[in-house]
């Protein structure tokens, strides 16, 4: 009796051991096709920038193709006028996972990678061309994107915001002696700050979305930005004077939540990247032609646009390379050679 019933606990056990075993694999498969395409999942999307701009223009193009490319399994949501944050707040929400994408200058990203201030540097590319070769095709620049994941952000391209020009209210600035005395708001970066304090300007870092205001209420004198930014931003509404002096070729870089990236199939990682570097290409495109028109809208609304000439740009080029030189070590003097290089190479 005794061992009939240890022959039937037995069979038991092993059907038992049989279907726990079915079960685990199935529950194996159904976790690798759950991960990324198997759900349904949301990208929010936020930049500081208005909703005309072409930076925002082309994250609508970015989630048409991506949205397309997966067959609707991810939908992205996109928020403008730093609805979510300033830049920074957005780049933490990233690393937290409680926000997938944004895409800052490398300005404000150089808080996270320091090596990303080597895009910081004063007049460093000469040309939008120049600017291309060497962040589209670089192994500099690639090896930038690399750098961060470790921070929780993945960059899936670059995109551009361009030459950042002055404006200001007091004085029309056409040679480095002109910035003297300017309160000038910058963005929160070492570099820039130290850039134009050797010029003689009081820099004063500030949110975006405070700017306006602080113009209109003489907090500050003035801001730099791309030509495209100023015009959208009203900032005419509350300064007279513009001066194209192109002191930095300011990238955006595309990122995303190494959360989300970790999460997703390697077909949604692909097009992902696609994707990005696909509205990067039309972004580029909007940005040039819009920065073109809207310097002579500037100009029909009153605005009084100072040309800087190439020999008063050199002068500022030699004031500013001062304030360089002590961030040389904390870029990585190796990246600084190497960006340089490209820079030159490209140039050819």
């Amino acid at each position: 009796m005794f061992k009939k019933l240890l022959s039937i606990f037995m069979v038991v056990a092993l059907f038992t051991s049989v279907l726990a075993a079915c079960g685990n694999t199935e529950d194996k498969a159904a976790d690798s096709e759950k991960k990324g395409s198997g759900k349904a999942r949301v990208i929010r999307a936020g930049i500081g920038l208005n909703d005309k701009h072409p930076q925002y223009l082309a994250l609508l193009k970015f989630k048409e193709i991506v949205e397309k490319e997966t067959n609707g399994s991810i939908t992205v949501e996109t928020y403008h006028s730093s609805q979510l944050g300033d830049d920074r707040a957005m780049m933490e929400a990233l690393q937290l996972g409680t926000q997938q994408m944004t895409i800052p200058s490398t300005a404000p990203i150089a808080n996270f990678v320091p090596e990303f201030s080597v895009y910081d540097i004063p007049f460093l590319f000469p040309s939008e061309e120049v600017a291309d070769k060497v962040l589209l095709e670089s192994d500099v620049a690639k090896e930038l994107l690399e750098k961060l994941p470790a921070q929780g952000m993945v960059g899936l391209a670059y995109w551009e915001n361009g030459f950042r020009d002055l404006t200001n209210d007091k004085v029309a600035v056409a040679t480095a002696a002109d910035f003297k005395n300017l309160k000038i708001r910058t963005m929160e970066n070492q570099l820039h700050l130290a850039a134009f304090r050797e010029l003689g300007a009081n820099p004063t870092p500030m949110a975006f979305a405070e700017v306006f205001t602080a113009m209109q209420q003489g907090t500050i004198d003035g801001q730099e930005n791309p030509v495209a930014t100023i015009y959208l931003q009203k900032f005419n509404e509350v300064q007279k004077y513009l001066s194209t002096t192109h002191h930095v070729y300011s990238p955006f870089v595309v990122l995303l939540s190494k959360m989300f990236w970790d999460d997703s199939s390697k077909e949604e990682q692909d097009i992902l990247v696609k994707a990005a570097q696909e509205a990067g290409d039309y972004e580029r495109q909007l940005n040039r032609e819009a920065n073109t028109k809207y310097l002579e809208d500037l100009k029909a609304t009153g605005m009084t646009v100072t040309e800087v000439t190439p020999e008063a740009r050199a002068e500022m080029k030699t004031i500013t390379d001062k304030a360089v030189e002590p961030f040389v070590d904390k870029i990585g003097k190796d990246t600084v050679e190497k960006v340089k290089k490209a820079v030159e190479d490209a140039s050819k």
